[in-house]
């Protein structure tokens, strides 16, 4: 019965749920997890004979295993998932799940660069060689509109607003927001799209996307990574930083600079100001800051 309900449950993250693939592949290995536990602790269970005990006893398996607290909270999401999608089929009149806790975790504020890092590791970006100015276009797009790497991959020309200074950006499950680009964002842009783009010939099916890597097709997250890594060093920042890290970056300075957190979250696509919020706990870190080098009274 499990290959059958978990081949359903995906089915139901992509069309009811409309979510990436990403997080569907995620959302149906968790649930693999515990099959695999399932079957072999009390195989006269079924999916949807499992109680609350059961459930907890896999956790405390995965504990034993010393699988991190972050992963676990990421399972028991997916599991969650998994009986309230069984909810919704009239699979089960009670859900076994709804009770199962999460182990606790200290929030980690997220890396960022300063500003002066930011002009720094943009600087350092060869000009001169052929993906200069593309690489240089992507980096500035990723500081100005805080997107996700994926977003970024994922952008096509028609979702550029040039003129008006937004971008249409579809997010996590084809959700869409508008985005504003900066004025040295858009500068490159344009200098990428009229002197380097339009004598690219984009291999089929890649006409539309923005970034294109030197055969024609659209760029992967792991390119963007590396070329960031490899900026990094050539800039001399000696911080662990990744794609993400701009989009950190975005909204540490943006809250710092007095920013409403509401416009905060509507820029990075957060479903809930909570995950937001991560980003004042940086501010009060930054006022702390300006407090003791600033204020009289230290």
């Amino acid at each position: 019965m499990w290959p059958t309900l978990i081949r359903q449950f995906r089915h139901y993250l992509k069309l009811e749920r409309s979510l990436s693939e990403n997080s569907i592949v995620a959302y149906t290995a968790d649930v693999e997890k515990l099959a695999d536990f399932a079957e072999k602790e009390f195989p006269q269970k079924s999916p949807l004979d499992l109680e609350l005990e059961h459930l907890r006893r896999f956790i405390n398996a995965l504990a034993a295993l010393e699988i991190s607290a972050h992963t676990q909270a990421r399972i028991i999401s997916g599991i969650k998932a998994f009986y309230r999608f069984l909810m919704y089929e009239d699979r089960i009149k009670e859900d076994p799940a709804q009770l199962l806790e999460a182990p606790k975790l200290g929030r980690k504020l997220p890396d960022t660069l300063s500003y002066p890092e930011i002009e720094q590791l943009l600087e350092a970006i060869p000009l001169g060689e052929p993906e200069g100015h593309r690489n240089r276009a992507m980096l500035e797009m990723l500081y100005s509109s805080g997107l996700r790497v994926s977003e970024l991959v994922e952008l096509k020309k028609s979702q550029v607003y040039a003129d008006a200074g937004f971008l249409r950006v579809v997010g996590k499950g084809n959700k869409e927001r508008l985005v504003p680009i900066g004025k040295d964002a858009l500068k490159y842009l344009k200098i990428y799209q009229e002197e380097v783009r339009v004598h690219q010939i984009p291999a089929k099916g890649n006409e539309e996307y923005v970034f294109l890597n030197r055969r024609g097709q659209k760029l992967t997250r792991v390119m963007i990574f590396l070329i960031i890594k490899k900026t990094a060093e050539q800039a001399g920042i000696q911080k662990n930083i990744s794609p993400h890290t701009f989009r950190h970056s975005f909204a540490t300075h943006l809250i710092e600079g007095g920013a409403d957190l509401r416009a905060v979250q509507e820029m990075l696509g957060h479903e809930s100001i909570t995950t937001t919020e991560i980003y004042t706990h940086l501010d009060r870190d930054y006022l702390r800051q300006v407090l003791t080098e600033f204020h009289p009274r230290k």
